[in-house]
């Protein structure tokens, strides 16, 4: 009997934690994005330009490390059991987060940030457990619920981040984030489930020991695993410096921590209305028509965002893109789900977050720059043309490498 047999009877049960987990731990780590900016401005940066540039890198300083790391947690969720990840990924977070407040200099703020994503990553543990166990045709909409959490606490950390200070002051936010992740940690080690049989899974490695993505299905799994990284890119190109995008539009500077974290907040309120329907509608019709269809129609909104003149404006921007952008990380998902061995699955999901965190990475530094030498406005046309590059490239596979054949076929089992 295969993993996802053995836990057929958990995956609901772990999926309800794992959206919990995953809510509590991106709460903590997105409630500093409206001031993180003033916390680099609090650790001893001055002139602006350095300030948009250190804000990027302390931000995406934590994506890095996870990007690094995540392959190596998925083979060994593979060989241990998927709990075990997701327990250390609680545990190495709260600590790290609650060190963050104690941070000296920037230096030490982007170390720690660092140390975050090397050994965190509950959300995307989350998704190798739940897309390990979940049975096959249930999986878009199961990874999509999943999201929905995620992007849940993406939605309501930087609403936190807004007013938390006030109360607490900036370096005691960070303890605050650290107790909700030690939340988390308690959560799944009483109340997740799993029966991981290490020896029947090392026997299934052992009878299908060849690499993933032979044949025909490398070029298919590197366009999925490029797709992931372009949706996290174009999310996070602006979103580590929109305080100062904010400002730009003449929000008063005691309130641009606040209107910054609703504006943040919209994209993620607009990802939660639609990411289970467009993760079952994944299920339905396809994952790649909603791949292609969810990247073309988000090239489209992130244009006006660079010709705003009010918050307001660009903060229903943000929801509509949140609407259209939210298909993509469940159809990819599910899509790879179908591409690999059981026994891999933990590993291919693995590369998966590595290249989802390797988005998040470039995105911050690609928004960085351009934002400090040729203006924010900049950061939006040339993420829109990527995403329609991407969207090219995703059609040209599909049509190369799979055909309407192949296509009907997997629309029909997802059916």
């Amino acid at each position: 009997m295969n993993y996802s047999d053995r836990n057929a009877m958990y995956w609901r049960r772990n999926l309800t934690v794992c959206v919990f987990g995953s809510f509590t731990t991106l709460v903590s780590l997105s409630m500093l994005l409206p001031f993180l900016p003033l916390y680099v401005q609090q650790l001893g940066v001055t002139s602006q330009a350095d300030v948009v540039q250190w804000s990027a890198v302390a931000f995406g300083a934590t994506f890095f490390g996870t990007a690094i790391t995540a392959p190596l947690w998925g083979r060994l969720a593979d060989r241990y059991g998927r709990k075990p990840m997701l327990v250390r990924a609680a545990i190495g977070m709260a600590i790290v987060m609650s060190l963050i407040g104690l941070a000296r200099d920037v230096t030490d703020l982007v170390a720690l940030r660092l140390i975050a994503g090397l050994i965190g990553g509950y959300a995307s543990a989350s998704i190798v457990m739940i897309g390990s166990q979940v049975p096959r045709e249930r999986a878009g909409w199961a990874l999509g619920v999943l999201s929905t959490g995620a992007l849940s606490g993406n939605l309501i950390g930087p609403l936190v981040g807004g007013f938390l200070p006030e109360l607490v002051g900036i370096r005691g936010t960070f303890f605050v984030g650290g107790a909700m992740i030690a939340v988390a940690a308690m959560t799944t080690i009483l109340f997740v489930r799993e029966d991981f049989d290490r020896a029947s899974d090392a026997r299934q490695r052992d009878r299908k020991n060849r690499p993933e993505g032979a044949g025909s299905k490398w070029p298919v799994i590197a366009a999925l695993l490029m797709t992931a990284m372009m949706v996290l890119l174009a999310n996070m190109s602006i979103e580590p410096i929109i305080t100062v995008y904010i400002g730009d539009l003449g929000v008063p500077v005691d309130h641009q921590a606040r209107i910054a974290g609703v504006v943040m907040a919209c994209s993620a309120l607009g990802s939660i209305l639609t990411a289970a329907r467009l993760g079952a509608l994944a299920d339905r019709v396809g994952g790649w028509s909603v791949i292609v269809g969810c990247l073309l129609l988000t090239a489209v909104v992130m244009v006006p965002q660079a010709f705003v003149t009010q918050w307001w404006q660009l903060a229903v921007l943000r929801g509509v893109m949140g609407m259209t952008i939210a298909g993509l990380l469940p159809a990819i998902a599910k899509l790879i789900r179908h591409s690999v061995e059981e026994h891999n699955t933990g590993k291919i999901l693995g590369y998966l977050q590595s290249a989802q965190f390797s988005g998040q990475v470039i995105g911050p530094l690609i928004g960085g720059q351009i934002g400090a030498h040729l203006g924010l406005h900049h950061v939006f046309l040339v993420t829109a043309a990527l995403l329609v590059l991407c969207a090219l490239m995703n059609g040209w596979v599909r049509n190369r490498y799979l055909g309407d054949t192949v296509q009907t076929n997997a629309v029909q089992k997802s059916g």
